[in-house]
């Protein structure tokens, strides 16, 4: 959920810290492996490959 989608402070509160976390989260395992992760479709394909190297829509096309 977005920050302004929270329906109440609290929740716009919570929301906030979770992208801050994330946001630490991505520049600490960038700086890790020395390079940039992958943005949009991209990181989507490359999250979602599993141990057997399939993506998800090879998945869903077999």
């Amino acid at each position: 959920m977005g920050v302004e989608q929270a329906p109440t402070k609290k929740g716009k509160e919570s929301a906030k810290g979770l992208r801050q976390a994330s946001a630490q989260d991505e520049r600490k395992t960038e700086s890790e492996t020395r390079r940039p992760l992958k943005k949009g479709a991209a990181r989507f394909e490359e999250r979602s490959k599993s141990s057997d190297g399939k993506s998800a829509g090879l998945k869903q096309k077999s």
